[in-house]
């Protein structure tokens, strides 16, 4: 990263089906940490959103999706009047450097994304366009405010070093030297990788058949604490060190969601539950999670209840986001050669 950038956080989810425990755990309560330490910038990356199947041709569910993504941000702790805050097809910019990182990205580079092959399946030629390229897409996300530090999950942290190489390649190709600085990936907190509460190997998705898979933002303290109780375990009791959760997938997950959400070390957890059987652990992890969750979910239905003014909200971020971002793509267009 260039001296020259001043620090930035970039950051985005997708509005697709209901928010969980992984995104509040793995995302959102490290978003909100870090607008103590530096201008935030967070985007509901709608245009993202279509690139599959399940986003396209449904305007009324993204609609939906997208102010119900925006709600979990500020319920979470994303403040708008601190950060902005706003869906990404609000400001043209986004496309219109994403074309130029088209141009500048080679095909190999896309070729190595491991996030297309796993979502194209065994069909790549039936997948989008949109999809193949999404990762130029989010490089301009980042880019396009000159952003120099991205929260990203571990399975997005391929697409953050594309972005430095972008970043790069552009730079030398129009001899620009530090125009675009080359971001820092940010992977914070003991649960960073929530996983299935039935499968401690799959991580925790929105996708998933079952609902007690995952704890959803919108859930009531009932059903909460019922997914807790319900969550697969193995029938030995809570080891006493972190070399005993090797082989123990779901009493890892648990302990490590438990740690999460006490902000408390691992290794606190795993001394104070030592030698215990899950049902007393489980009995404590819901108490807690019914504590720091049921704000949340409580607030969300607050503000959907008044779109208009989620609406107002993301209009507001979008100008200011767009304030940033337009003398940038001017600068773009410049070393490009496009006349304007």
């Amino acid at each position: 990263m260039s001296d020259a950038h001043k620090p930035l956080t970039f950051s985005g989810m997708q509005p697709t089906n209901t928010l969980h425990l992984g995104n509040y755990l793995g995302a959102l309560k490290n978003w909100v940490k870090l607008q103590d330490k530096m201008p935030c910038i967070y985007c509901v990356v709608d245009m993202h959103a279509i690139t599959a199947d399940a986003g396209y041709a449904k305007p009324a569910e993204l609609s939906a999706a997208t102010r119900e993504v925006t709600a979990a941000y500020i319920a979470s702790g994303v403040d708008p009047a601190r950060s902005i805050l706003f869906n990404q097809s609000q400001v043209p910019a986004h496309a219109e450097l994403a074309w130029v990182f088209n141009c500048v990205a080679r095909l190999g580079w896309m070729d190595r994304m491991t996030q297309f092959k796993e979502k194209s399946g065994k069909h790549k030629e039936r997948a989008s366009v949109g999809l193949y390229t999404y990762p130029a897409l989010m490089a301009a996300d980042i880019l396009v405010y000159k952003a120099t530090h991205v929260p990203v999950g571990e399975d997005q942290k391929q697409h953050v070093e594309l972005t430095r190489d972008i970043a790069q390649k552009f730079n030398n190709d129009y001899n620009a030297p530090g125009f675009f600085p080359l971001p820092e990936p940010v992977i914070t907190g003991a649960a960073t990788r929530v996983m299935s509460l039935r499968d401690g190997s799959k991580k925790m998705s929105k996708s998933d058949e079952s609902d007690y898979s995952r704890i959803n933002l919108t859930d009531d303290a009932d059903a909460i604490a019922q997914k807790i109780r319900k969550a697969r375990t193995d029938p030995a009791p809570l080891p006493d060190s972190e070399k005993g959760l090797e082989g123990r997938p779901e009493a890892e997950n648990l302990i490590n969601i438990f740690a999460a959400l006490a902000d408390e070390p691992r290794t606190a957890i795993i001394t104070r539950f030592a030698g215990q059987p899950f049902s007393a652990f489980k009995n404590d992890l819901a108490e807690l999670a019914v504590v720091r969750l049921t704000p949340v979910a409580t607030e969300m239905r607050r503000l959907l209840s008044d779109r208009a003014e989620i609406d107002r909200i993301l209009a507001t971020g979008a100008e200011r986001a767009a304030a940033l971002a337009e003398p940038i793509v001017a600068e773009v267009k410049r070393l490009v050669g496009f006349l304007s």
